[in-house]
């Protein structure tokens, strides 16, 4: 596969090949790219089937509580159910169960989140924070001595080794004798029956197995066809996508500050009607450095979101961010699709559950793209994800409308999701500056505020009346952005927005 992009993307080319196990890097990247491809057809409703319909003679084994399918994100939660509430867990990864294909930053506060659920201890979360930053910065490219960098303290300043992470949940999971995980098997399929469902999957040697379990819980991320079927073929409205290294031997990066978002040049209009690249910068374990490229997308735009796309450009575009030195070495690719859905009405909109089926992650897309994704939405919320759990399976309520209400939804991260679309650049309505201008006028904004209003803006935790309050100063200082807002969303998106504050305001959140 690496000689077949040697002339379409020779940059791709040239560092994958020199990277220990870039043809299989090469080949999950392009893995992940299929996801273009499934959301423009017509979904194949054959991922939950009725019990009627599996298999005649089908050997049924492995009877279990809990049933993952997805084993990175689906580790932790499963941890808990093991050893907490002493669950019979079964968990299945299509790769192997406990590797990223991305490193964390969060903060050491929210990290506390995993104490709470009583089998992280303190000392295994401070073991796995690689570095911790003295502070990190927001800047924005404008063209004029206008360019405000927002410093910002207690915000995505620790670095987590993921693997290291996922390996301790894993180890708690294997202790408990009735808990089970299968590397290398993919699912396939599930039957739905009155109070069960029945698992089909396929493992390494091709081979067809069946478990019986009680929950299906779902978090194979973006590619899930679970959640493909359950949101009719749409089960996101915008996407991240994104793409880094974990490398050494730059010239010019500062191990005490984490570069939170951070662009250096107006809107690409190479690759589609625009894409308004953003880096990330963040200082690792030892003198390794993770930069990331992204954009943020309406999932119909005509842009190349492609992953292997947007690596021939990160290749092309690093050396302006940081300047590769005489030693520079790349450890290994980062990368992954960070979905987002924009929900139209006062709560929760997406599907995200089914009779005796519940999903999580990316694959219940209920994260904020612009700050903690999967990983900060799965953290911050796991004290009640298991909890909840708990007590469905304690009661027998196992229905579509007993499970969607264990969720990760959280009004004022709809709310403020929607800052999203501000970032979608589209040259049909936007100049080239339009993305950045507007930013670094909220970064203005937020610097003349006191330090709580920009900490909890990137935290996902900004109280309602603060975030009114932000967006009016944006908007007396910066015009444009109320046609922006009609061009961006609409009258229905606007009125959606609308709704969502309405819902935030109705919550306990606010």
């Amino acid at each position: 596969m690496l000689e077949e992009i040697s002339s379409s993307h020779p940059l791709v080319h040239r560092y994958f090949s020199d990277l220990q196990g870039g043809e299989e890097y090469l080949q999950r990247i392009v893995g992940l790219d299929r996801y273009w491809e499934q959301i423009h057809q017509v979904p194949a409703d054959d991922s939950i089937l009725p019990g009627s319909a599996l298999p005649e003679g089908a050997a049924v084994g492995g009877d279990c509580d809990i049933f993952y399918a997805g084993g990175t994100l689906g580790l932790l939660h499963a941890a808990v159910m093991a050893e907490r509430y002493g669950y019979r867990v079964l968990l299945i990864d299509r790769h192997v169960s406990g590797k990223s294909t991305r490193d964390w930053n969060i903060s050491r506060q929210e990290l506390e989140k995993l104490e709470e659920t009583g089998i992280f201890t303190a000392e295994e979360i401070d073991d796995v924070i690689v570095r911790r930053y003295r502070t990190g910065w927001v800047e924005f490219f404008v063209e004029n001595s206008n360019r405000k960098r927002l410093y910002i303290d207690n915000v995505l300043d620790c670095a987590v080794d993921a693997d290291r992470l996922l390996g301790i949940a894993k180890r708690k999971i294997l202790s408990e004798k009735e808990s089970v995980i299968l590397d290398r098997t993919t699912f396939r399929r599930c039957y739905k029956f009155q109070d069960h469902v029945v698992v089909e999957v396929e493992n390494h040697e091709g081979k067809t197995l069946f478990f019986k379990t009680r929950v299906l819980v779902d978090v194979m991320g973006i590619l899930s066809p679970i959640a493909m079927q359950l949101n009719k073929g749409r089960p996101q409205t915008h996407v991240c996508p994104t793409v880094g290294t974990i490398a050494s031997g730059f010239t010019d990066v500062d191990y005490e500050t984490g570069e939170i978002l951070a662009s250096t040049e107006a809107a690409d209009t190479s690759a589609g009607s625009g894409r308004q690249l953003i880096w990330e910068g963040f200082p690792a374990e030892g003198d390794d450095y993770i930069t990331y490229l992204f954009f943020y997308d309406a999932l119909d735009s005509d842009n190349d979101k492609t992953l292997l796309g947007l690596f021939e450009t990160y290749f092309r575009k690093l050396p302006a961010y940081k300047k590769p030195g005489k030693h520079f070495r790349i450890h290994r690719p980062v990368f992954g699709i960070i979905p987002a859905y924009s929900h139209s009405g006062f709560t929760r909109t997406r599907e995200i559950a089914d009779d005796n089926i519940l999903l999580f992650g990316d694959a219940a897309s209920l994260g904020s793209p612009l700050t903690f994704c999967g990983f900060g939405s799965m953290v911050r919320n796991l004290p009640r994800l298991t909890s909840g759990l708990d007590s469905a399976l304690g009661a027998g309520c196992l229905s579509r409308t007993d499970l969607e209400k264990i969720s990760a939804f959280e009004p004022n991260v709809a709310s403020m999701a929607n800052l999203m679309k501000y970032m979608c650049f589209d040259a049909r309505t936007d100049s080239p500056g339009f993305v950045n201008e507007l930013m670094n006028e909220v970064m203005i904004v937020l610097d003349g505020l006191p330090g709580r209003y920009r900490e909890t803006m990137f935290r996902d935790e900004m109280r309602l009346d603060d975030f009114v309050a932000v967006l009016l100063k944006v908007a007396w200082r910066y015009p444009r952005v109320l046609k922006a807002t009609y061009d961006k969303l609409g009258i229905g998106g606007s009125l959606s927005f609308i709704r969502n504050l309405a819902g935030w305001a109705l919550s306990s959140t606010k």
